[in-house]
């Protein structure tokens, strides 16, 4: 089945939309999620604005992500991957492949993807955290083999073209 407004997206494309949705509408606790390119750029989003298909209504009332916005959780994931990576070449502790800030209101994951891309999310602080970075991880496995620069440049105009 085809999302609403998916239409002129390659399999995969929409494969990777229908993938950020179940991450964001079966994981309890998921505020919003984000998968952003090695230079920081925001790929695909859980926040509707910012894709070409619409995320499915939430059955629960959920609060939006940082400052509502799925771009801004894309520059946080970006600036705590940058510097988790920063740390793990000064402690030569090689690739980091998960990174994990509780806070008193929220939790940010960020998982390493392929190519330096990366899945982030943002969820509640009552989430079960090994129940999150499980099913990041099961994304990530699944989304990994099909995130090609081609893939990459296509959700990249995809956003843009929404925009």
């Amino acid at each position: 089945m085809t999302a609403t407004g998916t239409f002129g997206l390659s399999s995969e494309a929409r494969n990777l939309h229908w993938l950020l949705g179940n991450l964001v509408e079966e994981v309890p606790g998921v505020r919003s999620v984000a998968v952003v390119s090695s230079d920081g750029l925001l790929l695909l989003s859980s926040d509707p604005a910012h894709n070409t298909a619409p995320a499915p209504a939430p059955s629960t009332p959920r609060r939006d992500g940082p400052r509502g916005s799925s771009a801004d959780l894309a520059t946080i994931v970006s600036g705590v991957a940058s510097l988790t990576i920063g740390a793990a070449k000064l402690m030569d502790g090689g690739g980091v492949k998960q990174t994990m800030v509780a806070m008193d209101e929220g939790s940010v994951f960020v998982m390493s993807i392929s190519d330096g891309s990366l899945l982030g999310v943002h969820a509640t602080p009552d989430c079960d955290m090994s129940v999150v970075a499980y099913h990041m991880a099961l994304f990530v496995g699944r989304a990994g083999h099909v995130l090609t620069p081609e893939l990459r440049s296509e959700l990249r105009k995809s956003l843009e073209s929404a925009q």
